[in-house]
């Protein structure tokens, strides 16, 4: 059975409205994707680091309760687990506040057995770190080499702006062990100073990866791919509670629909037709509106158990 390896932080994500915290639940970028992807019903793993305190067993345990192994979470000694401070605005986009309290980064870890076919998720700060560069691109490296499908979300945050220079050879190393990338019109601006969809797949993207998916808030995605496809989707207007967890959930849903359609990395080299793409980018669209529609980072159980029924019936 092809499984979803995640790799990126955990923390523990606190939420407020108007200066008021409303809600607190565990996070990160990766880690939602991979709780939604469980609540769906596929098999799933975790690679990440958190404190041997409250915070951290609340999310190994979380991983566990949602269906995803924790065997390969590093949980340190005297360490506390990292938090994230979420301000919700008027349109419900988060402003963030990141505190970090482990006095060095590690991440020892036994690596998951990875099968042909199997995905990787990967991306943020996290791909980029060079405290743990070696261990994840040994990692990646690893994956690649066993015939995964590799899916890279740049998700790159104002916060490290003055170190994107330093990060772009990473960051170009990244791009070229991915099979697809995903960025938004945000993480472009930052790293490159640039906003236009095709001019950043013909400069930044298209020497490494031939599939690109471009998100730009509410406006259409961009999706580029092999032989010169190229297609915009737009957004349907929803009632937003939290945006937290948007992008996050659209690979989550974007990489259900990589299993459910039984699509193979070689597949993907060899390029889709416009059918596979409109149901892969439909997927990410519908999880992404569910987690839209609530506080939660992820999708809600009920609607996990709607698709994990639609995946076991394929």
């Amino acid at each position: 059975m092809r499984k979803v390896i995640g790799i990126g932080e955990t923390v523990l994500d606190i939420i407020f409205r108007d200066n008021q915290p409303i809600s607190a639940l565990p996070g990160g970028s990766t880690f939602n994707a991979i709780i939604s992807l469980g609540r769906a019903g596929v098999t799933t793993g975790f690679i990440s680091e958190t404190g041997n305190d409250r915070v951290g067993r609340l999310i190994t345990s979380f991983l566990e309760q949602n269906g995803c192994s924790s065997s390969s979470v590093c949980v340190y000694p005297d360490t506390k687990s990292p938090l994230s401070l979420a301000f919700l605005n008027e349109k419900n986009d988060a402003d963030y506040v990141f505190y970090k309290d482990h006095p060095n980064d590690r991440l020892e870890f036994q690596y998951p057995d990875i099968e042909p076919d199997d995905i990787v998720l990967f991306g943020s700060y996290y791909a980029l770190n060079p405290v743990i560069r070696k261990q994840v691109y040994e990692f990646l490296q690893y994956a690649h080499e066993h015939g995964a499908i590799l899916y890279y979300d740049v998700n790159f945050r104002a916060s490290h702006q003055n170190e994107a220079m330093r990060l772009r050879a990473n960051l170009l190393e990244n791009f070229e062990l991915a099979d697809i990338v995903r960025g938004s019109s945000e993480d472009f601006d930052i790293l490159f100073h640039k906003t236009d969809a095709a001019a950043i797949y013909r400069s930044e993207i298209q020497f490494y990866t031939q599939q690109f998916i471009y998100t730009h808030a509410a406006e259409p995605i961009e999706l580029f791919s092999t032989g010169g496809f190229r297609k915009q989707y737009p957004i349907e207007p929803i009632q937003t509670v939290s945006t937290i967890g948007a992008g996050d959930n659209f690979n989550a849903g974007f990489l259900f629909g990589l299993i459910r359609d039984s699509i193979t990395r070689e597949q993907l080299q060899q390029g889709l037709n416009e059918q596979q793409w409109d149901r892969l980018i439909a997927s990410g669209q519908q999880f992404s509106a569910e987690v839209c529609a609530s506080l939660q980072n992820y999708v809600s159980p009920e609607f996990g158990i709607a698709h994990r029924n639609e995946l076991q019936s394929v």
